[in-house]
């Protein structure tokens, strides 16, 4: 395939326009199980990495909805980031995020599993016209997640993703004896409710992070080779939550926007098997910085 720009041990990058290759890319490699992507937001003014607007962008990113539920293997889940956007000129906010996932949704056949919320509390304050100038809003720090699935039971295990238990809930799981009872909202609490130690508490669908690494292999090999950076890299993790909780190991995870490829990266140090498609050749050549190349 003449797309083919680098293979790991676990993955394969392709250069192109997804839209194009990314049948071609299944029939070599399998159907995905995992299809976690942030694609292009559409913003009001074009940045240098591409972005439509409008009534442009809802109409192309429904145009993928069909080929990327066909490149998902039943039970599979598409992932979905989409940044907030504002009305051109205007202290207001655009629908069009929202708009475009439902479109999605709707195209690609597909059930809502749940939405989750992607903080980052490092954003800068934007928009700068009405949150620094004017002083008329508060800064804009979060992007919506979708989680997809072409079934209501895909495969999913949240044991996968615990997080360290609170020190108020560790002292309760160690307690031998709780106040169980009715509470105020109406629930029952029984008696051993917290007593059982899982190994860790449940995640909430808020994740919690800031894109502020400025170090590391992928900035070194940019650097040494002269490549640009990539103005907008996705915080590792978010990509790691969701290969956790949704794939296991082997598992095909693919990423038609990959940019600086975090997906891969995180996909490949989990041992899935991945596939990176990205149109810009400065992006996809800094991605290989992350990786050892096996066969440039």
């Amino acid at each position: 395939m003449d797309n083919l720009f680098y293979k790991t041990e676990k993955g394969t990058m392709y250069l192109g326009d997804c839209e194009k290759i990314i049948m071609e890319c299944i029939r070599r490699e399998g159907k995905a199980n995992l299809i976690f992507t942030s694609p292009p937001f559409p913003l009001n003014r074009a940045k240098r990495y591409g972005n439509m607007m409008g009534e442009e962008y809802l109409q192309w990113f429904s145009k993928l909805a069909p080929l990327f539920s066909a490149a998902l293997a039943e039970g599979g889940s598409i992932v979905l980031e989409i940044g907030n956007a504002w009305e051109k000129g205007m202290p207001v906010h655009s629908t069009l995020p929202i708009e475009t996932l439902l479109r999605f949704k709707e195209e690609a056949n597909l059930y809502l599993c749940q939405e989750f919320i992607h903080y980052n509390p490092s954003a800068l304050p934007a928009p700068i016209e009405w949150v620094n100038k004017k002083r008329v809003r508060v800064k804009d720090a979060f992007t919506r997640i979708w989680w997809m699935s072409n079934t209501p039971n895909p495969k999913a295990d949240n044991k996968q993703i615990l997080v360290q238990y609170s020190k108020q809930m560790q002292k309760l799981v160690d307690k031998q004896q709780y106040n169980a009872g009715r509470r105020p909202s109406e629930h029952v609490i029984g008696g051993t409710s917290f007593n059982i130690n899982n190994g860790g508490a449940i995640p909430a669908n808020v994740i919690i992070a800031a894109n502020t690494a400025g170090r590391g292999k992928y900035f070194k090999y940019c650097k040494e080779h002269g490549l640009e950076i990539h103005p907008a890299r996705m915080p590792r993790d978010i990509p790691e939550f969701f290969i956790k909780f949704l794939t296991e190991e082997n598992d095909l995870v693919i990423d038609p926007f990959a940019g600086s490829n975090m997906t891969g990266a995180i996909a490949e140090q989990l041992n899935r098997k991945w596939i990176g498609i990205e149109i810009n050749r400065t992006y996809a050549e800094g991605s290989k910085g992350r990786f050892e190349i096996i066969d440039d």
